[in-house]
């Protein structure tokens, strides 16, 4: 991980300016350092590129010089490691993409006071450590509506990897989202342990379908692939997530919930640059920004149909509607 200057911004004053000149100069435009850790790959269509879009949209939109890791896998020591060099590089603020890296990042925040952290889609605090969330669970909860008042067989199911918080809550969300639309219908849910394994997203999926879900929900990254393979097989349908799936692939997919945790991180810096970063909090971004949080449905989908979503969105923000975090039932196994 290294930062790199910004060498436009060198090379227009220098046209100008002498040697010591040009380092005051350059010294009086610096910006604050931002690194970020991604456990995960930055390409992986899901979760992680997100947050990698967001880091750059924060150099981009604020002028901050930034760094990152990635491809750092899931595990609490290989984690600790990547936050302590991060941290040792200079950065006034540190972000930790994901709530995987709840207690290293709390671990590690104490060890440097006078370094900001923060963990996005997290569920820390501490004195020098926010956590900012985007409220994935709001439009987890409109999948779950929408994939109950579409499916023919009365059976929906759900996808994801590795047993995190902010995935339970997803799926607890898009549960109990499919039960407030219709309480007939079953669902069948499977965390398999792995984001980006597609061939063991298929199996899962194909055992889904042969189970006759026919409307998926994947909260998946690089395995997604997987999941799209065997629901074309089985003429299934898919509602994907993180990003909009309607217009890559609308022959599979007819909806998609938008949960942009990259604007998580770009908050974070957007408020490290104003001088409003909290720490000791957890900062909530729901579908109030559409940005962030929103359901999108494929043009397949009918008109009143359509309606009932965008009313209970509304309701959501109203307030009027709960989403509930909590869920429990029998789990989906992997199939061998």
């Amino acid at each position: 991980m290294e930062f790199r200057p910004d060498r436009r911004a060198l090379l227009v004053l220098a046209g100008g300016l002498g040697c010591s000149a040009l380092t005051r100069a350059a010294r009086a435009q610096a910006k604050p350092k931002v690194a970020a850790l991604f456990a995960g790959r930055i390409d992986d269509g899901g979760f992680m590129e997100s947050g990698y879009r967001g880091l750059v949209a924060a150099r981009d939109a604020l002028g901050v010089e930034i760094g990152w890791r990635d491809g750092v896998k899931p595990n609490r020591d290989l984690l600790e490691t990547a936050l302590r060099e991060l941290a040792r590089s200079g950065a006034a603020l540190v972000i930790a993409h994901g709530g995987q890296n709840n207690e290293a990042a709390r671990l590690v925040a104490a060890e440097f006071p006078d370094i900001r952290f923060v963990v996005t889609q997290g569920n820390v605090t501490g004195a020098n450590l926010a956590s900012y969330e985007v409220l994935q669970e709001e439009s987890a909860f409109l999948a779950g509506a929408l994939a109950a008042m579409t499916t023919k067989t009365g059976v929906v199911g759900h996808m994801s990897g590795i047993r995190v918080v902010p995935g339970l809550k997803g799926r607890a969300a898009y549960a109990n989202g499919v039960a407030h639309a219709d309480q007939k219908v079953r669902l069948l849910t499977n965390f398999s342990g792995n984001q980006d394994d597609n061939p063991l997203s298929k199996r899962v999926a194909s055992a889904m379908i042969a189970q006759g879900a026919d409307v998926i929900f994947t909260m998946l990254n690089a395995g997604r692939s997987g999941a799209i393979e065997a629901c074309r097989e089985g003429g299934a349908k898919q509602i994907g997530n993180v990003r909009d799936w309607v217009t890559v692939m609308p022959d599979v997919f007819i909806g998609s919930a938008i949960a942009n945790s990259g604007i998580a991180l770009l908050r974070a810096v957007e408020d490290l640059n104003a001088g409003t970063l909290k720490t000791g909090a957890i900062e909530k971004i729901g579908l109030a920004r559409p940005d962030a949080v929103r359901l999108t449905m494929s043009e397949a989908i009918g008109t009143d149909l359509r309606k009932k979503v965008e009313d209970l969105a509304l309701a959501i923000k109203d307030g009027r509607v709960h989403v509930s975090t909590e869920w429990s039932g029998a789990e989906f196994p992997n199939p061998s």
